[in-house]
């Protein structure tokens, strides 16, 4: 069985990684891809009030489960566009432990901070602020395979680029040098 590909979006909150996803699912023809979004597992979980340990705690198992997920799934041979805030350093190293890194495609989104906190407040459903708390430590690792700013370039285009580098990925790929150093 072939091993699924997976495009693997990273940027901050509201940096447009679900909308350049949506345009993937659009424009890719060579594969059945699946978009797996870090949010929809948040949204599975129960929405009674937690602890601040308790939250840390569910939600550190929640984003675990969702890199296992993703590698579950591209195991058996789906395609898969992952949505993904990589905000905290040991997120990153789950996914260089559980994802095969020669078939991630690691896409950095990056998007300016002003345009951040228009989309935030447009869409009224995030903490004002969080975006720009990610900012500095979503893109830290400093390293992917390919990269597209959404403040500067229209989603489709984005999705265009992506589309056009995915069978061109490089060798070794940004997962691979970066679990030669972190792991």
């Amino acid at each position: 069985m072939t091993v699924g590909r997976i495009i693997f979006l990273n940027g901050t909150s509201s940096s447009g990684k679900s909308s350049i996803a949506g345009e993937l699912l659009k424009i890719l023809d060579d594969g059945v891809f699946f978009h797996l979004a870090v949010d929809s597992f948040n949204a599975m979980r129960t929405k009674r009030d937690l602890g601040p340990d308790d939250l840390d705690a569910a939600l550190r198992r929640t984003r675990m489960g969702f890199h296992r997920s993703i590698a579950a799934m591209a195991e058996v041979g789906n395609d898969v566009i992952v949505d993904h805030v990589l905000s905290e350093p040991w997120r990153l190293v789950d996914c260089l432990n559980v994802l095969p890194p020669e078939d991630v495609l690691f896409v950095g989104v990056h998007c300016s901070l002003d345009e951040l906190a228009r989309r935030e407040e447009a869409r009224g459903d995030r903490p004002s602020g969080l975006a720009a708390l990610q900012y500095d430590l979503v893109h830290e690792h400093g390293d992917y395979d390919v990269e597209c700013d959404t403040s500067t370039t229209d989603l489709r285009e984005c999705a265009e680029l992506i589309k056009k580098f995915l069978p061109r990925r490089p060798t070794p790929t940004a997962f691979t040098r970066l679990r030669a150093r972190y792991l």
